[in-house]
């Protein structure tokens, strides 16, 4: 899908890409969205470029990501998608300035790229440079928002394991900290992807000509710091709710294996003194004694309770 953003208009505008497609001299942005060839055939022809493949951005390295060619600069992170879903993923997304126009390539849907495309449809932007330095802003809003959800969401767990009930299941807990831990890692992931893109894109001559824009480019950068720090905040939180809650586990089951052992010691003399009852000899004096089963049942009752007393004596109970 190819959406072209122009001076004149107020919003996106979807374009279907045939032969005689032509980029518009108007155009601030295009958005190529899971494209096909032809389309990113029809832009690269267009401005006369070499645009990345899904596969060339996949198989990058991290310093490759970042480069100027053709007059133009690219500029490639790792993004956080679909993070208000079940399965949230890492996706690549390429930012190019060509001629202050921005070029966008991305194959997930991204709730930054549709904040951006709304406001653009109230405050229209003047050119690429400036497209790109709002879309960063959209995209490190969306990063804060995330992480404050996960935040929150660490605290409410943190909550539930200090103050449930006994009998209260960690398995929803542990369910829950640990999609906030995958969460967490790959935000603080597409995060340090962001800072490098924004350090090299101060190399683009939309942002050297204009002191402005090299200003909004830095707090950006500040903006991309802070929240790397509170990602790494969060992750090592949940690292310790972790290791608490698998604490809490283990005592809770050190409890329960403490208790049958004591059920099963006191049981023990008991169930000798009936053993020995229960053998039926004919020399056992006991068997012709009128006291015989009250004196057993007694001396079961005391090789019982002694053991349980000592361990109270002893505070292992």
């Amino acid at each position: 899908m190819l959406n072209l953003l122009r001076r004149t208009a107020r919003g996106f505008v979807p374009q279907t890409v045939d032969a005689d497609w032509r980029a518009s001299d108007d155009a601030i942005w295009i958005d190529l969205v899971n494209p096909t060839a032809e389309e990113e055939r029809a832009v690269e022809e267009a401005y006369g470029l070499d645009l990345p493949t899904r596969e060339e951005t996949k198989h990058l390295e991290p310093s490759s990501r970042l480069y100027q060619e053709s007059g133009a600069t690219f500029l490639t992170a790792t993004l956080l998608a679909r993070a208000d879903e079940p399965h949230p993923v890492a996706t690549p997304v390429t930012l190019v300035l060509a001629n202050d126009v921005l070029i966008t390539i991305r194959y997930e849907p991204l709730k930054a790229f549709t904040i951006f495309a709304e406001r653009c449809a109230h405050a229209p932007v003047a050119d690429g440079g400036e497209a790109a330095l709002e879309l960063l802003d959209a995209i490190v809003e969306r990063s804060a928002e995330v992480l404050e959800q996960q935040s929150n969401l660490v605290h409410e767990t943190s909550v539930a394991i200090f103050n449930r009930p006994p009998s209260t299941a960690f398995g929803p807990l542990l369910s829950d900290l640990a999609r906030a831990q995958s969460i967490t890692s790959t935000a603080r992931k597409s995060l340090v992807s962001l800072s490098r893109l924004s350090s090299f894109a101060a190399l683009a001559q939309e942002f050297q000509k204009d002191e402005g824009r090299r200003g909004h480019l830095t707090s950006i950068q500040h903006d991309i710091q802070a929240l790397t720090e509170q990602s790494s905040f969060t992750s090592g939180h949940i690292s310790f709710l972790l290791d608490a809650a698998l604490g809490l586990i283990n005592i809770e089951q050190n409890s329960i294996i403490k208790f049958f052992s004591v059920v099963a010691v006191v049981f023990l003399p008991p169930t000798l003194v009936a053993s020995i009852y229960g053998m039926n000899f004919d020399l056992m004096p006991e068997l012709k004694w009128a006291m015989g089963y009250p004196w057993a049942l007694v001396l079961m009752v005391i090789s019982g309770v002694a053991p349980f007393i000592w361990f109270k004596k002893k505070g292992w109970l």
